[in-house]
């Protein structure tokens, strides 16, 4: 096997998660306290395998006397504040309350950049254009460098070389006029690729089809902030008929996975080191993540809440998304069944532009969904329904309920599932 370098890199990571768990333990509260739970004595440089036994961390360690659990009582958060050495962020709060943040001035776009130079068609666009612009369609709570009291103006809602559209987190209530503003914003802005939600850029790219508005300077386009079904891929490519590639990573881990030209999602190796642990049957297991370059907020061992496989090939670790953990059913024999292998039961089909799948009791499912255009056929509708039901191995027959709009979570993401506890 050639020695590549992405291979290299992949190789050096178990000596930078020694690194980061040296600093954590000497230096940061919250994992100084944790110290006997911890592993004893040193971490040696060259090998990571102690991490096994680090305990891990989630939303409620990061809230949990924030922001001193991370800065120690000596260090002031305002003067850093003041200074400009950090920004103060906060998650969308889809699965929980929102969680405050530390971040390096500047951080979340370097992670970003690492993230989109490991997809070509990205890296050579922004090779030709570092300031290439971008139009972002997604809640306004996903986008905190924007103030939204009142309604901002275009101006105000330009960061950089990137306009944001979207006014509300509600956008199946988006009226006629809301969809014209947006679209005219975009035509004027002439960007190089869309950063969007799946949701709302469907039904901005469905809005499009209907009105026949073309954006000649597109080039790609990115989908972040949750889950992308076959469904919104499919339409995105058919409205603007260029490429559609998945950006994975949260705001308090950075861009962790990208996916590149030939459709593999692709670590970024220099932003944290990934671990699938308990995989199933199908090697389906819970991604934790351990970052390597915040130093005012480390993450070790960090429970992202989402599934994920991974496969090593020849020229590196490649993965698959598997959604939410919360958003993953169970069979009657235990069985778990993730988002992805749900939204797998949609390849090919035609005419659903959203869904949730819905379980309202052990062996009770509505999957809800709204048309793209006329809708599926009956026919397809029904081998839909048996898919899903052969999947979920139930007798019951799967209730498929066409709807006008979906609901979404108070972040304005929406659940592609919702098990018993949530229906």
């Amino acid at each position: 096997m050639l020695a590549t370098p992405e291979l290299l890199q992949e190789a050096a990571q178990p000596g930078q998660v020694a690194e980061v768990i040296l600093r954590c333990r000497s230096q940061i509260p919250l994992y100084a306290r944790n110290a006997a739970k911890a592993p004893e004595g040193g971490v040696s440089l060259e090998t990571s395998n102690e991490l096994r036994r680090w305990p891990f961390i989630t939303k409620e360690d990061i809230r949990c006397g924030f922001p001193s659990n991370f800065l120690g009582v000596e260090a002031s958060l305002e003067e850093l504040l003041d200074q400009e050495i950090i920004e103060l962020e906060h998650t969308s709060g889809t699965s929980e309350e929102r969680t405050p943040l530390l971040l390096p001035r500047g951080w979340w776009v370097e992670q970003e950049l690492q993230a989109l130079n490991l997809n070509e068609t990205a890296a050579a666009a922004l090779l030709r254009n570092p300031v290439a612009r971008r139009a972002t369609i997604n809640s306004p709570v996903c986008s905190g460098d924007i103030r939204y009291q009142g309604v901002p103006s275009r101006t105000d809602r330009i960061i950089g070389n990137s306009l944001f559209v979207s006014l509300s987190r509600y956008p199946f209530l988006w009226r006629e006029r809301d969809l014209e503003r947006m679209a005219s914003e975009i035509v004027e802005w002439a960007p190089e690729f869309l950063d969007v939600d799946p949701v709302y850029g469907v039904l901005f790219a469905l809005h499009c089809e209907r009105q026949r508005i073309h954006l000649p300077s597109l080039r790609f386009i990115i989908c972040s902030y949750e889950f992308v079904s076959i469904a919104h891929r499919a339409i995105l490519q058919r409205v603007f008929n260029v490429p559609v590639f998945d950006l994975y990573g949260s705001t308090e881990t950075g861009h962790l996975l990208m996916e590149d030209t030939a459709g593999q999602m692709r670590p970024s190796l220099g932003t944290a080191f990934l671990e699938v642990l308990d995989p199933d049957h199908a090697g389906v297991g819970s991604l934790v993540v351990t970052t390597l370059t915040n130093p005012f907020m480390p993450l070790v061992r960090y429970q992202i809440g989402d599934l994920a496989s991974c496969t090593q090939t020849p020229y590196g670790k490649r993965y698959v998304l598997h959604g939410r953990s919360a958003d993953a059913f169970s069979t009657f024999e235990g069985k778990r069944v993730t988002t992805r292998q749900v939204d797998d039961c949609f390849e090919r089909l035609q005419g659903i532009a959203h869904y949730q799948l819905v379980q309202k009791r052990s062996d009770s499912w509505v999957l809800r969904f709204v048309a793209d255009g006329q809708g599926p056929h009956s026919s397809q509708l029904a081998a839909l329904g048996e898919r899903l039901q052969q999947l979920l191995r139930t007798r019951v027959s799967i209730v498929l309920q066409k709807t006008d709009m979906l609901v979404p979570e108070r972040s304005g993401k929406f659940r592609l599932g919702y098990p018993t506890r949530f229906a």
